[in-house]
């Protein structure tokens, strides 16, 4: 008896981001309102599918990144998150999203794409709460885009590609506080960045007054990997974990 013949299962690949960026001293996170169907006027990542079946899926999280930010791989953090595969997870057919998550600082006002009606930057809390309801399923992929932010705060130089090139200790104790979601005591949040060596090192440009007392300006240094790390505190750890049981 002749073998059945095979034939690829048709699949369609899009990418979608996780753009993150303080605003106002809050974590936010970049979504549109869907022009198109499915889920026609809901918010959702930004995203796409391929451009041809050439393109290289890193290409192209960087082409739909610059539409959406106008930010070229030289200024951006960008990385890969996941794989989102369900087989229900669009209704069009089976579309496997490469997800991945964007950081970079002071992020403008953003501009609506092609396919989008509206674009607007969402506190992640209001993700994280359930407040708000997102196309397909791209509140999982928005919560483990933060949550990977979160966890790698404690042990990587991530908290950096949040400031400006240059930037005082003070404003990266804010965003360890915004993206944790909890208050930390300053002296210690110091001397903890002191004693991971090679985490910032002093810039060149010395310091900055803001009104008040000159502030030391830092800049990234070359480690990547925190030693000792700087640990969440348990309190916001607790938190996250309730809330997660909650949903």
């Amino acid at each position: 008896m002749e073998a059945e013949r095979w034939s690829p299962t048709p699949v369609l690949l899009t990418v979608d981001l996780v753009i993150l960026t303080l605003r106002e001293g809050r974590l936010c996170v970049l979504l549109v309102e869907r022009g198109e169907d499915p889920f026609r006027g809901m918010p959702a990542l930004p995203g796409g599918f391929l451009n041809h079946d050439g393109e290289e899926i890193l290409d192209a999280a960087h082409r739909e990144l610059s539409e959406e930010t106008a930010l070229t791989a030289g200024r951006v953090h960008l990385e890969q998150l996941g794989t989102y595969g369900d087989s229900g997870r669009d209704p069009r057919g089976r579309v496997v999203s490469v997800a991945h998550l964007a950081i970079a600082p002071g992020l403008p006002d953003p501009v609506a794409g092609t396919d989008a009606a509206d674009a607007a930057w969402v506190p992640a809390e209001a993700i994280l709460s359930g407040e708000m309801e997102l196309a397909f399923d791209h509140h999982r992929i928005a919560t483990d885009g933060i949550e990977r932010a979160r966890s790698k705060l404690e042990f990587s130089s991530l908290a950096t590609a949040f400031c400006g090139e240059t930037f005082s200790i003070a404003e990266l104790q804010q965003v360890y506080e915004a993206v944790w979601g909890t208050e930390l005591d300053t002296r210690n949040f110091y001397r903890k960045v002191q004693a991971a060596k090679g985490f910032i090192i002093p810039a060149a440009s010395g310091r900055r007054t803001t009104g008040g007392r000159p502030a030391r300006l830092y800049q990234a240094g070359p480690k990547t990997v925190l030693f000792p790390p700087l640990i969440r505190p348990a309190s916001s750890a607790t938190e996250e974990a309730a809330r997660g049981e909650e949903e």
